[in-house]
């Protein structure tokens, strides 16, 4: 897929196609890791939509009503993912000890087989569709839906090596442990991937609070800056950085020396040079390059305009 918006609605459809599939099996199978993967589906289906509306605006450019644009959505709608999945799991993660302290439960390992494989195998498809997408799109709503099909395609396989076992165990008239197969499966899926919303919340969330971007992008930008001011005699620069959603806002404060005979042809010239060094590495940007004399339009400042004595 080529486009932005078939990408995500390609998503949206496989996680309704396999939340309704999960519920079904539920029903049949009395499965809780069934449950909570139909649920988690169910839900990014909801949040799918929201993504598609949102992959259109980040596109648009800014407004009177939205002066900075509409990437910062891009960051809440992966902030709502991250917390949406992360709650999935801990409901999931309290109800499966609950029912290990009252004495497991039962499930139809056959059912359950059935849904493991068509689930893996649907995951697995979709996590290969969002790669190949990412040939021609680059997106983080993209990357972020990706990564959770990725992570959806382990839970499927490990589900169905676990119900595998039940029936293995059936077999071999291990009849004991069965009931409690189910809650420690969810509990051990939980656990090892609890770290995944986690961290798609909290880097979301840095971006919402206009947090510089990891050195791997901050680093890279500072040299580009510095390369299209080479030759320039400044007295200091400053540059500041943040990245809400695929868009990365940069503003250089450039501190000439006193009285600097830079004209201001001079300077869109400069500002030319910058925003283009810094496009080499990184698109989309907005690049602001300010010249000033006095380093006070330079300092760090909280907004707020401290008299001098």
């Amino acid at each position: 897929m080529k486009s932005e918006s078939s990408t995500l609605a390609f998503s949206a459809f496989m996680a309704l196609l396999i939340g309704c599939v999960g519920i079904i099996a539920t029903l049949a199978s009395n499965s809780q890791a069934i449950l909570l993967d139909g649920l988690f589906n169910l839900i990014y289906f909801s949040v799918a939509l929201v993504t598609i509306k949102v992959s259109k605006l980040a596109s648009r450019p800014d407004s009177e009503a939205y002066p900075f644009g509409y990437s910062y959505f891009e960051s809440l709608v992966n902030l709502c993912k991250g917390l949406l999945i992360l709650g999935v799991s801990i409901f999931a993660l309290v109800d499966a000890i609950a029912a290990l302290i009252t004495g497991g439960r039962e499930i139809s390992a056959g059912v359950a087989v059935l849904y493991a494989l068509f689930a893996t195998a649907a995951c697995s498809l979709t996590a290969w569709v969002m790669h190949r997408s990412q040939r021609h799109v680059q997106s983080p709503l993209v990357s972020a839906d990706k990564l959770n099909w990725v992570v959806n395609s382990v839970i499927s396989a490990a589900v169905l090596a676990a119900f595998c076992l039940v029936m293995l165990f059936e077999q071999l008239g291990w009849l004991a442990i069965l009931p409690y197969v189910d809650s420690v499966l969810v509990i051990a899926v939980v656990v090892l991937c609890l770290g995944v919303p986690v961290r798609m919340a909290s880097q979301a969330l840095q971006e919402l609070l206009n947090k510089t971007p990891e050195e791997a992008i901050a680093d890279p930008v500072r040299q580009a800056v510095a390369r299209g001011l080479a030759n320039v005699d400044t007295a200091e620069v400053r540059v500041r950085m943040v990245r809400p959603g695929r868009l990365l806002y940069v503003i250089v404060h450039v501190v000439l020396p006193e009285e600097p005979n830079v004209s201001i042809t001079i300077q869109d010239e400069l500002r030319g040079r910058v925003d283009e060094e810094v496009r080499r590495y990184y698109s989309p940007v907005v690049c602001d390059v300010v010249f000033t004399a006095n380093t006070r339009w330079a300092a760090p400042s909280c907004g707020m305009l401290v008299e001098k004595a």
